[in-house]
């Protein structure tokens, strides 16, 4: 995908990016260098869904419809996850592009609508798969957890996303390869992605006829659900029919409370993305034989020896009503020096990927060890680590750092005039 392949997007044309009602005959192209990056097209839709959303939620419910702790975590995960597209290709395009070029059997006609649609459901069947295994497969789970962490369900978690996750999930949609053109694929991979946008949400209830076909807020909310009647069911992407054929649909009936089966109770963005994986580490050292220890790997994350592949689910913790969603007690100012500063670095996050092709390799790596930093020190002070305060002055003090040497560009106009200023004056 080529980011100068950007265009104006119409309201119209982002409505419809989103619930996938955009034309074949307007999202084809024959080359993968032509595919516009529809999700940064579609990011200030995104931002006015999210206040859409929350206008309404006070307006229905008369509370917002999150928690800021809560948003601001994901937010980080999002960004988190998609800083390694900063050096390179996604994989998913990568090994993609590779077994068309060497093993393809056939090549379908870039511009037939019928091609177009073939791949959409292709797409789509192939997105259920990787979902399944995400929660079947242990070593799968410990990416996709990431996106199961939040005990809100509101537009934000869409953003909650993995920074693992893309090294597996390449393997379902391959063999596309062997007769789906690279920018056919690539159109769809990213509209996939974005109708998943507006079924994290509350807001919605029922949609009549509709629920019977496609995937619907109130599908999704069971599938983010820790009751047991939720676990593992409503795998689909945009239809849900392939759960209703494989056997792993399940209505939304009883009230839903969100998140992990065991919460990890923490809003730092290393432990949100990683934390399954050093359980699995210890887990693996801990459980005796080659079997069990591959079994541990490779089957559910609730297996153990003498369990079923996927675990027992009676050892799932019921729900009995008053779980409370972990929250942070930071004082309301520490709060709105969280956002503030969480905009900002949203800020340099933005302006990074639009001048990447600009900046240095060693620009581009200080700017992305900021980022991290930032989004580590802010976890660092809603969780109200012993170290908070330390790491936060750190950090202040590396903005300061590469601003001076010109790493970083201030976007308050005092600050750059503060850095021509002083020099002169030591």
């Amino acid at each position: 995908m080529n980011p100068e392949a950007q265009q104006d997007v119409s309201v119209s044309q982002g409505i419809r990016m989103i619930f996938y009602m955009m034309k074949p005959s307007e999202t084809s192209f024959e080359t993968l260098e032509e595919v516009p990056d529809y999700v940064k097209q579609a990011t200030p839709f995104f931002i006015s869904l999210m206040l859409l959303e929350l206008v309404v939620s006070w307006i229905l419910k008369g509370k917002p419809s999150g928690r800021l702790d809560d948003v601001l975590t994901s937010v980080s995960a999002g960004i988190f996850s998609r800083l390694p597209s900063l050096f390179s290709r996604s994989i998913e395009l990568t090994t993609y592009i590779y077994i068309w070029e060497n093993y393809r059997l056939i090549s379908l006609p870039w511009h037939s609508p019928w091609t177009w649609y073939l791949t959409f459901l292709g797409v789509d069947f192939g997105y259920y798969w990787f979902h399944r295994m995400a929660h079947e497969v242990n070593i799968m789970w410990a990416g996709h957890q990431t996106h199961h962490s939040s005990e809100d369900y509101n537009l934000s978690t869409a953003l909650r996303q993995s920074i693992l996750q893309v090294y597996t999930s390449w393997i379902f949609y391959s063999p596309l390869a062997l007769f789906v053109p690279p920018s056919v694929y690539a159109v769809h991979l990213q509209f996939n992605l974005l109708y998943q946008f507006w079924i994290h949400t509350e807001v919605i209830n029922n949609l009549g006829p509709l629920e019977l076909i496609i995937n619907t807020p109130s599908h999704h909310r069971v599938h983010h659900g820790r009751n047991r009647y939720c676990i593992d069911k409503n795998y689909a992407g945009v239809l849900i029919i392939w759960d209703r054929i494989f056997g792993t649909f399940e209505a939304e009936n009883e009230k839903v409370v969100y998140g992990l089966t065991h919460p990890i109770n923490t809003f730092e963005p290393f432990k949100v993305q990683f934390h399954h994986l050093v359980y699995i580490w210890t887990t693996f050292w801990a459980t005796p034989g080659f079997f069990n220890k591959f079994s541990v790997i490779f089957k559910g994350p609730g297996w153990g020896p003498g369990k079923p592949r996927l675990g027992l689910s009676e050892e799932i913790p019921e729900i009995t009503g008053e779980e409370c969603p972990f929250s942070s007690s930071v004082s309301h100012l520490l709060k709105i020096y969280a956002v503030v500063q969480s905009a900002l670095m949203l800020a340099f996050y933005e302006e990074t990927f639009a001048d990447k092709a600009v900046l240095s390799q060693v620009t581009l790596l200080l700017r992305v060890a900021f980022i991290i930093l930032t989004l580590t020190s802010i976890g660092f002070l809603l969780d109200q680590r012993p170290k908070a305060a330390v790491l936060e002055t750190f950090r202040c003090l590396v903005f300061l750092m590469l601003c001076r040497f010109g790493h970083l560009k201030p976007f308050i106009p005092f600050l750059s005039f503060a850095f021509e200023v002083i020099p002169r004056l030591v």
